[in-house]
């Protein structure tokens, strides 16, 4: 258990009505005494008056709550104060706190780290709460949550506990060959590994959809000068993000917001319209336009219902396999629009009236859910968890291989051992020392 008791405003710093300080280690209680000057019962919450050590000055009237660990977040004492959210109230008690022996200011996700090297939580707990501290939308928000509650723990220990299982099979096999063991052991060791291969397997061909969960899905929008992409942006930011004007080339760099669509969510970016570009800047404009397009999930390509000169051509430079085309202007076209070119799905719109809006907010957010959503929700949110899955499954691939070799079972052995430390660093139930101060220091202060 750390030495330290460490302190630090569990809330957001600033004006409010309500901030919380939160307070966990050894010594804990001695802020109890020396700063409320009474006892507090366990996990009730009881009104106090606060005020710096010794009889000093009074600083606030507040609410205090007292965890005697280890049924606590941390594992450890920990006392919450509720006080007023003033900045000088907020101040007041953090130097306080600060005055006391023992007593420091917590490091960021330093409750956190305690509460899983208190094992409270397991790595992927941790990695769910700093997720669903970030949420930004519904669909973000439940994925954190599925996370703090095990999901992926739960499969990656079902895992790991047959991959253990297996090997004390297969090693019973080799060491006691002159006992009486079942015939068909070693098959039985193969065909519990072979399906544990298709768990994992089935987990990493998942299209990445929790790290894009996580992230947002990229929509890039593309097209020539003056189509109305910027327009585009600001209809769907409802706000004036980037400047409208007739003049083409008034978008020179790529310009990015973040958008909910339907709880899905998104980094819009608008970019520079693609032409023959003749100066530097404008070649430089052009390229980072199209790399953006490379990069996108979804690609909405703007163009000028009122003029379609080499529109096809543009459309045909700029493939993507999820585009979507924005007919804009479709309030001076003198025909119907088409629901196709060039395969990709047309929708017309008016980003003057605003006409068509609804229907292009709707095939975004269909297409948002298909890129991020699924009939079965995503395990897998991290590019560490992806690797070291991938890693136990080479492990177990080369042990199915191995295992039809008889001269070689302890080599087989060992790739069972591999298979099992790759998976239990993503739950943190092997040595992973070197992955704490990465996953914590992501944390804010006071989580």
């Amino acid at each position: 258990m750390a030495q330290d008791t460490i302190f630090a405003l569990a809330s957001g710093f600033g004006r409010a009505g309500v901030a919380v300080v939160r307070v966990s280690g050894p010594t804990a209680q001695d802020a109890v005494i020396k700063l409320l000057d009474r006892d507090l019962p366990p996990r009730k919450a009881v009104r106090v008056k606060l005020a710096e050590e010794n009889g000093g000055p009074l600083i606030d009237q507040a609410i205090a709550l007292f965890f005697p660990g280890p049924s606590s977040y941390t594992g450890e004492d920990v006392l919450e104060l509720h006080i007023h959210g003033g900045l000088a109230v907020i101040e007041g008690v953090l130097a306080a706190l600060g005055q006391l022996s023992g007593f420091r200011i917590a490091e960021p996700g330093e409750f956190t780290r305690r509460s899983f090297e208190n094992g409270k939580i397991d790595l992927t707990g941790a990695e769910g709460i700093a997720d669903l501290i970030e949420a930004e939308t519904a669909m973000q928000r439940s994925q954190a949550l599925r996370q703090i509650d095990g999901a992926l723990a739960k499969f990656i220990e079902r895992c790991r506990e047959h991959v253990m299982v297996a090997l004390a099979h297969w090693e019973a096999a080799i060491d006691f060959l002159d006992e009486e063991l079942p015939e068909d052991l070693e098959v039985q060791v193969f065909d519990e590994i072979l399906s544990i291969v298709n768990d994992i397997k089935s987990q990493l061909d998942d299209g990445y959809r929790g790290e894009i969960l996580r992230h947002g899905i990229k929509v890039v929008i593309l097209g020539p000068p003056n189509a109305g992409k910027s327009s585009l942006l600001n209809l769907l930011a409802k706000r004036d993000v980037a400047i409208v004007s007739e003049v083409a080339g008034t978008t020179r760099d790529v310009i990015e917001i973040r958008l909910d669509l339907g709880g899905y969510p998104a980094i819009l970016a608008d970019t520079a319209g693609l032409y023959e570009a003749d100066s530097e800047l404008e070649q430089e404009s052009m390229r980072r336009s199209r790399a953006a397009a490379e990069s996108a999930d979804i690609l909405l390509f703007v163009i000028d219902g009122s003029s379609r000169a080499e529109v096809d051509e543009i459309i045909s430079a700029s493939a993507h396999e999820n585009a979507l085309l924005i007919i804009n202007k479709a309030d001076l076209m003198q025909e119907n629009p088409p629901a196709k070119i060039q395969g990709h799905r047309a929708l017309a719109m008016s980003a003057k009236t605003g006409a068509g809006l609804d229907a292009v907010l709707a095939e975004l957010e269909k297409r948002a859910a298909k890129q991020a959503g699924g009939k079965t929700a995503p395990l897998v949110t991290r590019q560490r968890h992806r690797e070291a899955l991938r890693d136990a499954h080479e492990a177990l691939e080369r042990f199915l291989k191995l295992s039809c070799r008889p001269n070689l079972p302890e080599l087989a052995a060992e790739d069972l051992r591999l298979a099992a430390r790759a998976l239990g660093r993503i739950t943190g139930t092997v040595d992973v020392e070197d992955l704490l101060e990465i996953i914590f220091s992501d944390f804010c202060i006071g989580k």
